[in-house]
């Protein structure tokens, strides 16, 4: 049969037990569509349906008739779904039933007993009547032989009417397969079919009222008839006569036993009064009761004895109850007192606190003492703040180890949750902080850190229970844990209601007393004039290191994840995360200018030793330098949840931006200032006179200075390195950690070495170039050389020879360095050297033949000689040179002039041979 709609499904049932007529409330999926699609409900086979209440298509209230089955489902039945299922049973209880020699003010039923003698059932006195099962459980006879409990319980006996019962005779034989739980719930039944007895005579009397008002009834109904009758007037009649009889019988009685029976009356008294002190001990006993266990500290006793006593002698008229009732009361009211001041006292667990409120809850103290209590806390954490901070300024002037306060709270509350914390997998955000330090750092570190970290630790100790108990406050668990006293339970939700605001302030005053106060500490300038009286106050001798502010974002990003773990809002927490995000950004911009400061020193450490490729340790030290500074910003740097990227703000990337430029051009100027220092008492005498040798700076010795010209070609060469390796692996750094304007950054630091590198260099040509071009002119016109009054060549004059000596010098001077450097450098002076020639020959008014001769072979064996480091320029002005000469017509000076030049060459073979790199690659500058 198809339906628009699923049948119903019965998924959960509260309670899933009870007697008959306990309300239920049905849970499950598509119960109906309103109350008229419901036409079935039943509950282990009643029929339910005229107790139902239709909720919802989930929630169907009703009540348990009483059932057939002790157990079965709950089977809801639709007009649009039809018959339903059920996942769930519900459990029908019997109800307590009454026994015959129990007192009752109605009729009941009687029930069957038997005579545990005979052990069935037969008439006798119902003096011997008794229960079947006193226990109230299930019989589970065991298998334990008669004869075996007889001799095991000499002299005993198992039936409970006997003087000689054995309770462990009895349970071994009705009960010995009964588990533990059971016999539990006898134990429970007992106790009430106790109270039952001895609350049995009252509850008779109540409950049969109405039966003695029969009775009084009848009796005056008989009186009023005989009055009608009128035989009780009739002189003689028989009631009159009877009625003098017993008066004269009564006098003379009353005559005879007067003095026995005043006795008596006075015994009767005093037992009374006896019976009055007895039956009332408990209020009598109680004032002294009460002082005794407020004394030992048993307030639960305390209370429920002044429940009972309220409930019996509340509203009581006797005078003597009134007065002691009225010194309990007094008492009470010290206790009240007495919780109360417990409860606001400083420092307290969360247990005692909640103890103390349900104990004044159950006592119904004025007012409201868990708000008083939240109140009180409130004040404690601020104060614990204050007090750590006036302890550590008052340390810092005094130059004392500050007193924390956390020393002086109570033995419950552990130290250094904010380590516990940090290790915790509890904080339920994926935290991974490690605490790789000694215990010992923060007596080794500045004040400010460790008076942060002892701020924090107050917070986050006392915070949680601060929020946890709102959080009782809310769902009233403060007064009940299971759910009773809904009436205080409610009350209590709808003040928290009503004070919600009032708590946010709280919460939001911590918060940002917490951050101002570290703000006070570590950023002044972030509080105003009027916040830096209360929340400064700190001598700030120097600033914080980027390491130490590490460690400082550390512990304020452990106190968040514990904070946020309480799942307090996070727009109460908002201004921890400014905190960070200021943090992190001080931390960055303190570790640039740190790192700054450290690249200035590295030109003390310089020691000037250079490897294979002509670099020292500078650029590897610089490098490293930077890189240790990244590595140290990695955890400020590193976004957390909820934090926001340091860069987000574009003053900030600026800034940044613009230190690490400061720091690469302090590492510049370090440069520059190396290239011009000089050192009068240099002693080279243990340099090798071979300047030429390759091995010559891989022996120098650590106290090796070098000579100004060594120094600049080592500074070249570093300025090289900078800018071919070690700027692109810093760019690669930087972006690896996610720094902003690295291009920028590249771009400025590439033109600011390519500057100084550009101004050594010519500084470097101007000290090697003059000497040699200074010569040329001097050498050539050496010995009143005319060019038109000369004698044939006979070879290259020594001007010439000593002006490539002097080049061959600087080769061997720029090799030992740097290799790379020696095309660079030759190639300007070769052109410093060809302009001048080219000038001195164009300045020549007119050659002989034999001047003409010798110029060109000159000309011709500088150029051979340097052929591999002419430029364009030098050949240019090599060219011009020899055009100024007249031309060879004649094949003599032609043939005259090759052999001069071979001649030349091979003298000078070993001089030439540094000229005849074959891995040289020319540089055009």
């Amino acid at each position: 049969m198809s339906r628009g709609r699923l049948p119903p499904l019965v998924t959960g049932i509260s309670p899933n037990e009870g007697v008959g007529w306990t309300k239920v409330t049905i849970r499950g999926e598509n119960l109906g569509t309103g109350p008229a699609d419901l036409i079935g409900l039943s509950i282990c086979g009643h029929n339910c349906l005229l107790t139902a209440e239709w909720m919802s298509a989930s929630k169907i209230v009703c009540r348990v008739g009483p059932a057939k089955n002790d157990k079965g489902e709950i089977i809801v039945t639709t007009k649009s779904g039809g018959d339903g299922t059920s996942t769930v049973s519900f459990k029908l209880l019997k109800p307590e039933k009454i026994g015959i020699l129990d007192q009752s003010a109605v009729w009941v039923d009687e029930m069957n007993y038997y005579d545990m003698r005979t052990d069935r059932n037969k008439g006798i006195s119902p003096l011997s009547l008794r229960p079947t099962n006193p226990l109230g459980i299930d019989i589970d006879k065991g298998k334990v032989p008669q004869k075996d409990l007889e001799g095991l319980f000499k002299s005993m006996s198992g039936d409970f009417t006997s003087e000689n019962f054995s309770a462990t005779w009895y349970l071994i034989e009705n009960h010995s397969a009964t588990s533990f739980d059971q016999l539990k719930t006898a134990a429970n039944n007992l106790r009430k079919q106790a109270n039952k007895k001895n609350e049995g005579s009252l509850a008779y009397v109540k409950g049969g009222l109405s039966t003695f008002f029969e009775a009084q009834d009848a009796l005056s109904a008989i009186h009023q008839r005989l009055e009608v009758d009128g035989t009780e007037k009739v002189e003689g009649s028989m009631t009159q006569k009877l009625e003098n009889v017993l008066n004269r019988a009564s006098v003379t009685a009353d005559t005879l036993f007067q003095e026995v029976l005043g006795r008596k009356d006075k015994a009767d008294s005093t037992r009374n009064a006896l019976n009055v002190l007895q039956r009332f001990k408990f209020l009598f006993n109680l004032p002294l009761n009460i002082e005794r266990n407020i004394q030992k500290g048993d307030y639960d006793v305390v209370i429920n004895d002044y429940e009972k006593a309220k409930s019996l002698f509340g509203n009581t008229e006797v005078q003597v109850f009134k007065k002691v009732y009225a010194e309990v009361e007094t008492r009470i009211d010290a206790l009240r007192s007495l919780l109360l001041d417990k409860l606001l006292e400083t420092p307290s667990t969360l247990h005692d606190q909640k103890r103390y409120i349900r104990y004044l809850s159950e006592l119904q103290a004025p007012g409201d003492p868990a708000w008083q209590c939240i109140g009180a806390q409130h004040k404690w954490i601020l104060q614990l703040m204050q007090n750590c901070k006036e302890n550590y300024v008052k340390g810092q002037k005094g130059n004392g180890m500050p007193h924390s306060p956390m020393l002086d709270l109570d033995s419950d509350i552990r130290p250094s949750p904010i380590s516990l914390l940090s290790q915790s997998a509890s904080l339920k955000r994926g935290s991974s902080f490690q605490s790789s330090r000694d215990d010992t750092w923060r007596f080794k570190g500045p004040q400010q850190v460790t008076f942060v970290e002892n701020l924090t630790e107050v917070v986050i100790s006392q915070l949680p229970n601060f929020w946890k108990l709102w959080i009782s406050y809310v769902n009233g668990s403060l007064f009940s844990e299971t759910g009773e006293k809904s009436g205080q339970v409610e009350k209590s939700k709808k003040n928290a209601r009503q004070r919600q605001n009032d708590f946010r302030k709280m919460i939001q005053e911590v918060m940002l007393s917490l951050m101002k106060l570290i703000r006070g500490a570590l950023l002044p300038f972030s509080l105003s004039e009027m916040e830096l009286k209360q929340y400064g106050g700190w001598e700030m001798k120097s600033e914080l290191s980027g390491q130490w502010l590490t460690q400082v974002i550390h512990t304020v990003r452990v106190s968040y994840e514990a904070l946020a773990a309480l799942e307090i809002p996070n727009d109460l927490l908002q201004v921890m995360q400014d905190l960070i995000l200021d943090l992190r950004v001080r931390c960055l911009m303190m570790t640039l200018q740190q790192t700054s400061e450290d690249v200035k020193r590295l030109a003390e450490k310089a020691d000037w030793v250079v490897d294979n490729e002509g670099i020292t340790t500078l650029p590897s030290q610089f490098e490293h330098c930077i890189v240790q500074m990244l590595e140290s910003l990695k955890e400020p740097m590193e976004c957390k949840p909820g934090e926001v990227n340091i860069f987000q703000q574009e003053r900030t990337q600026d800034q940044v931006c613009e230190l690490c430029v400061g720091i690469m051009k302090v590492f510049i100027n370090c440069l520059e200032q190396l290239s011009t220092k000089t050192d009068g008492d240099v002693d080279t005498s243990h340099l090798s006179s071979d300047i030429a040798s390759p091995d010559l700076f891989s022996n120098i010795h650590e106290d090796f200075c070098p000579t100004p010209e060594q120094r600049l070609l080592i500074i070249l060469s570093n300025c090289q390195y900078l800018e071919k390796h070690t700027f692109i692996n810093l760019a690669e750094h930087f972006e690896k950690h996610g720094f902003h304007g690295t291009e920028k950054i590249t771009r400025v630091n590439v033109e600011s070495v390519r500057d100084l590198d550009q101004r050594l260099f010519e500084t470097y040509i101007e000290l090697k170039a003059d000497p040699i071009v200074g010569s040329l002119e001097p050498g050539i016109y050496a010995g009143y050389f005319d060019w038109k009054d000369c004698l044939p060549p006979t070879g290259v004059r020594n001007y010439l020879k000593e002006a490539l000596v002097n080049i061959i010098s600087v080769h061997a001077e720029v090799f030992t360095v740097s290799k790379e450097l020696v095309p660079r450098v030759l190639s300007r002076i070769v052109e410093a050297v060809a302009e001048e020639m080219s000038r001195l020959m164009q300045c020549v008014s007119s050659f002989s033949k034999n001047g003409a001769l010798q110029a060109r072979l000159e000309l011709c064996a500088l150029q051979d000689a340097i052929a591999s480091y002419l430029t364009s320029e030098s050949s240019q002005n090599f060219k011009q040179a020899l055009e100024a000469l007249p031309q060879l017509h004649s094949g003599a000076d032609k043939k005259l002039l090759e052999e001069l030049l071979n001649k030349f060459k091979s003298s000078m073979h070993l001089q030439l041979n540094c000229f005849q790199a074959p891995s040289v690659c020319l540089i055009k500058t």
